[in-house]
């Protein structure tokens, strides 16, 4: 996807989000993310937004720390997510493609990464906060979830600071039904190392249309469709967890 895409894509996000937390209401349940609030949900996603703005507004080079949680609630909150939000989709827009500031997964540029990566935080806590309305989650196209897909595996649980590990070496293979894509994702001592389409018998396979791996794979739903060996899977959901500290 291009950038202009991920820009598109969270901005419109973005907006849902503040939307199904205001019907929810602050004090809602988030059952998407056990033991928090959409009160937790907006002031987490509102500072991640903010934290990425000043990487790419004010050019920090290296890791800089974020601001911290705000003390609001009601419509004062949400009132505060919108307007970060707004700012962090001007500024990506508005930012030269040669913008330099640091990032922490490969990226064509800078600019290429944060938007990729807000539009797919975003995207992802917008469920979190239609979870809040115990309704089903909103249409995700299978391109942004296949990208999203692929953000994950060949990005996040790449790095080391990925728990996916296991003793004995073992394959899953992870297959959108929609699109025809596959990934082949190597578990072993080390980091996982994922493979698009890949070969060998798999020891489990996940497979179901693409949005719904999507949130599968970061744990916001079940898996669609699952064969072969089901512990595999649960090692997924038990060590996958991508946390902010």
């Amino acid at each position: 996807m291009e950038t202009a895409e991920h820009i598109e894509t969270l901005d419109e996000e973005g907006r849902l989000l503040a939307g199904a937390a205001e019907t929810a209401g602050t004090d809602a349940k988030v059952p998407t993310c056990p033991g928090w609030t959409v009160r937790d949900l907006l002031r987490h996603v509102g500072m991640v937004h903010r934290w990425a703005t000043a990487f790419v507004a004010e050019g920090h080079t290296s890791y800089h720390p974020d601001a911290g949680l705000p003390d609001l609630d009601g419509a004062e909150l949400i009132a505060w997510f919108r307007e970060g939000h707004g700012r962090l989709v001007g500024t990506l827009a508005g930012a030269r493609p040669d913008v330099e500031c640091w990032t922490f997964l490969p990226a064509p540029s800078p600019l290429a990464f944060w938007a990729r990566r807000q539009a797919h935080e975003t995207t992802v806590h917008r469920v979190d906060a239609e979870s809040a309305l115990a309704g089903r989650p909103g249409v995700i196209p299978a391109e942004f979830a296949v990208d999203g897909i692929e953000e994950l595996l060949l990005g996040f649980h790449a790095r080391g600071r990925s728990k996916v590990r296991s003793d004995t070496p073992r394959l899953l293979r992870v297959r959108a039904t929609d699109t025809g894509r596959s990934w082949t994702v190597r578990i072993s001592q080390e980091p996982p190392v994922t493979e698009r389409e890949g070969a060998g018998e798999a020891d489990c396979e996940l497979s179901g249309p693409a949005a719904r791996l999507y949130l599968s794979l970061w744990n916001r739903l079940p898996f669609p469709a699952l064969t072969g060996d089901a512990s595999l899977a649960a090692l997924w959901r038990e060590r996958s967890g991508v946390t902010w500290s």
